[in-house]
Order: structure tokens, then C-alpha cells, then sequence
């Protein structure tokens, strides 16, 4: 997750353009959790994963929903928004080819882990006690996806990396 006084969305690296082309991971994380915040469709997908995800793990009545039909709408659905997510990328972010090293995921399948992972870290934060191991861990995993995501971001937009074409 970026420091305090970082900027709000990732910009292209050669410094030609000042144009906001990707959110952090701090945005990410607070779209994931319904707060209101500004930066286009990857931030709307990304709320959109969160709440599947948690509607995936945890119904509004507190019990995991096991109806294989909705289920598979809700893997079909988190299928699209990523796909989504790669094809806004694909049309808004400059990718060198000859010489970047292609990445193992997505930005779309790293962004569904996140949703994923911060959904997993407030229900523990929720239903656990301070001190348990697991809250903890729920935390850590979500804070070193976050930084593998602005890492990639930075690669992708330094043109050392590139996204695979799926």
C-alpha cells in the first residue's frame, strides 16, 4: 500500500504525461470496502469483485451460501470483470513489447485478489480477537498483494514489464 503523500493514481513513468492511467492499491482497498472514491471504471470493477467475493464467502445473513447456481454466477460474473478490467487495460495503457518481461498475471486477476483479500481482511477484523494470529496474517497477505500490485504497476508503466495477452 503506498506512503502517505504518494499520488492517487499511478502516472506514465517517462514523465511525457501527467495523465492518470491506473488507481493504487490504497484506492483499490477503499473501493473494495464501498468507500466513495474517484478514478474511473477500475475502481467501480474492483468495488464490484469485493462485493461478490463477499457475497461469494458470506451472505447477509451470516452463513456461507453453498447453492452451486449461485456459485457459478458469481465465478461467471468475477470472470467478466476481470476480463473487463484487462480490456480497459489493454486500451488505456501504453505497453512496451520488445524487451519487457511478461508478467505470470493479469492486472485484472491481481486486482480480484486484492478485492478478494480485503474482503477476507475486515471479516476478520469483524469477527476476531485483536491479538489472533489469523487477523494478523489476514493484514499482512493484504498489504503484500497491494505492494505487488503498485510494484507491477510501476514496472508495467517503466516498460520493464508486460501484461500477458490472454
Amino acid at each position: 500500500m503506498a506512503l502517505p503523500g504518494a499520488p492517487w493514481c499511478a502516472t506514465a513513468g517517462d514523465g511525457a504525461t501527467d495523465t492518470e492511467v491506473l488507481p493504487t492499491s490504497d484506492l483499490l482497498v477503499r473501493a473494495c470496502r464501498g468507500h466513495r472514491v474517484v478514478g474511473g471504471p477500475v475502481l467501480w470493477f474492483a468495488r464490484d469483485l469485493a462485493v461478490l467475493h463477499e457475497k461469494r464467502s458470506v451472505d447477509r445473513g451470516g452463513s456461507v451460501d453453498g447453492d452451486p447456481a449461485v456459485l457459478l454466477e458469481i465465478e461467471r460474473r468475477r470472470s467478466e470483470l476481470v476480463m473487463a478490467i484487462d480490456d480497459w487495460v489493454a486500451r488505456n495503457v501504453l505497453q512496451h513489447r520488445i524487451g519487457a518481461t511478461v508478467h505470470t498475471e493479469t492486472i485484472g486477476a491481481v486486482i480480484d485478489r486484492i478485492a478478494e483479500s480485503s474482503v477476507r481482511a475486515h471479516h476478520a477484523l469483524m469477527t476476531l480477537a485483536a491479538d489472533d494470529d489469523q487477523l494478523h496474517s489476514a493484514w499482512h497477505r493484504l498489504a503484500e498483494i497491494a505492494d505487488a500490485y503498485d510494484d507491477l504497476v510501476r514496472e508495467v508503466l517503466a516498460g520493464r514489464r508486460r501484461l500477458p495477452e490472454w
